[in-house]
């Protein structure tokens, strides 16, 4: 448990590395994730930090837009994370699929970007410019195109979060967890692919 709130804590930070990508992110997610309060996934508690995380959000976009005038940087990214975290393993308590399909798309890109770069030896500690999201971008795809493709493939994975909560059926479960891994799958792709 500690080293997944660790893991989740730091991607937040990890990812936030062009204007509205922790927006595109966190948005759908908190959104989500007060839905799902409010439909008793959550205590109260949770479900008011949800709305106030999603608000805190939406205030904070006009800011970053791209070309931004203002970051989050670590004094930002960090508690966001950790908020996350508390949540989805408030949500996990319940309702695992749900939990695993939200942060989704921030999972599959770090963790697979880190593992890369493990392999071909280089340092996970140093900066570098090698997530897929990145690669789009230096490959010559505009920040809005980048950001539309992770806004719509959270919102995806939230419906498909929320299909977890209405049904407990385990097949429909895994069918929504195998959806969610295959469209983030073709993002990571369509990503790489990006030439300049």
């Amino acid at each position: 448990m500690f080293l997944a709130m660790l893991w989740l804590v730091n991607l937040v930070n990890f990812m936030d590395g062009i204007d509205w990508m922790t927006v595109a992110e966190v948005v759908p997610i908190t959104a989500a994730l007060a839905l799902f309060g409010l439909m008793g996934a959550l205590p109260p508690n949770a479900t008011l930090v949800s709305f106030v995380l999603c608000g805190a959000m939406i205030g904070f976009a006009p800011f970053n837009r791209p070309v931004a005038q203002l970051f989050l940087g670590d004094v930002g990214s960090l508690p966001i994370g950790l908020l996350l975290g508390w949540l989805l393993v408030l949500l996990a308590g319940g309702h695992v699929v749900a939990a695993l399909l939200l942060p989704l798309y921030y999972v599959a890109d770090t963790t697979i970007t880190l593992l890369r770069r493990f392999k071909n030896g280089e340092r996970v500690t140093q900066a570098h410019r090698s997530h897929f999201y990145q690669r789009a971008l230096d490959g010559g795809m505009s920040v809005y195109a980048i950001i539309g493709h992770v806004f719509l493939i959270n919102i995806a994975l939230c419906a498909l979060a929320l299909s977890t909560l209405l049904t407990p059926s385990r097949l429909l479960h895994i069918v929504a967890l195998a959806a969610g891994c295959l469209l983030v799958a073709l993002l990571l792709m369509r990503f790489a692919r990006v030439k300049g």
